[in-house]
């Protein structure tokens, strides 16, 4: 891609040893390592292994635009042919964003690990060999492909002219340019939700070590708006769901098909069940109208949804806004 890249956007790795988690929790296991650069010698060595686990990256930093959203380096062929050298295999992911996941139907599993710092290593460790039970949920949508974004191409800035500064070559200044954001108010998951594409992974989405079950939704709209309803953990051990709250505004409104209005956290031992309510901030129901400067209230028929991310609500309720 041309000039080297910046040393502000130099590749730093924390010493933190994954490798030396996974090993503390399993003692009495072989655990052995492959690098990854071969992904034949990678699968050849998976083959022999009862689980593998294949640590994959996207390095990301300030000041840069990702060229896509595939992992680099090679990185799908290698999980492909560990993946097809052992079916018991794991992907944890460190990334800072979305990723494309080619080889999802062919592995076990998948941990989205995010950057987790310097004690990632034990924090992953301790999700894996399931001494915590996973209960974060996605804060972005996981597209299908490239082309259902709203912008799939990368827009990218002219040629810069690079300038002599204390001896060193700064790449940094370039000519102006534009990017325009179109989609208005369809973003992250309302893009997707308004034009109908299917997704990866939903925004919401997350699996745990346990399952959970919603009933009895009650929407009261008096004053304040306070939606209710009851979540059961219908699994064997102990975990946290975070219940999402949508609404649907009326059509008359032009919005997207939903909107994220409030959540709760809701931890659960094995098979007990509680009641949670959530109270809807007045402004999460109202759009802004430029003619009066102001938040306002569209008079008509509001959809309430409950569940465990976007695209998973069971409950559904409408109440009638005057």
């Amino acid at each position: 891609m041309g000039a080297l890249p910046p040393k502000w956007q130099d590749q730093v790795w924390f010493p933190t040893s994954p490798l030396k988690a996974v090993a503390a929790k399993a003692p009495s296991a072989k655990v052995q390592f492959d690098s990854g650069q071969d992904p034949a010698s990678a699968a050849a060595l998976a083959q022999k292994a009862d689980v593998a686990i294949v640590f994959a990256y996207q390095w990301t930093s300030e000041d840069m635009d990702l060229p896509s959203l595939s992992l680099p380096d090679n990185q799908d062929a290698l999980i492909e042919q560990v993946a097809a050298a052992n079916p018991r295999t794991i992907v944890v992911l460190e990334t800072g964003t979305a990723v494309l996941m080619p080889w999802l139907d062919k592995v076990s599993a998948v941990v989205e690990a995010w950057y987790a710092g310097s004690k990632g290593a034990e924090a992953v460790a301790n999700v894996l060999f399931g001494d915590v039970n996973p209960s974060a949920k996605l804060p972005m949508t996981f597209p299908l492909s490239e082309a259902d974004l709203p912008h799939p191409r990368l827009v990218k800035p002219p040629p810069g002219r690079p300038e002599i500064i204390a001896g060193t070559v700064d790449t940094r200044t370039q000519p102006t340019f534009s990017v325009n954001y179109d989609e208005g108010l369809k973003v992250g998951y309302k893009w997707y939700d308004a034009e109908n594409k299917p997704v990866l992974f939903p925004f919401g989405y997350g699996l745990s070590y346990t399952t959970y079950r919603y009933s009895d939704l009650r929407v009261k709209s008096d004053g304040e708006t306070v939606v209710s309803f009851t979540v059961k953990n219908t699994g064997s051990r102990p975990g946290a769901e975070v219940a999402q709250v949508y609404v649907a505004l009326p059509a008359s409104a032009g919005e997207p098909p939903k909107r994220l209005v409030g959540w709760s956290k809701v931890h659960l031992n094995a098979g007990e069940s509680k009641d949670v309510v959530v109270t809807i901030d007045p402004k999460h129901l109202s759009i802004f109208d430029v003619v009066i400067d102001g938040w306002r209230l569209v008079p008509g028929n509001y959809t309430f949804m409950v569940g465990g991310s976007s695209q998973d609500l069971p409950l559904v309720q409408k109440v009638s806004v005057k």
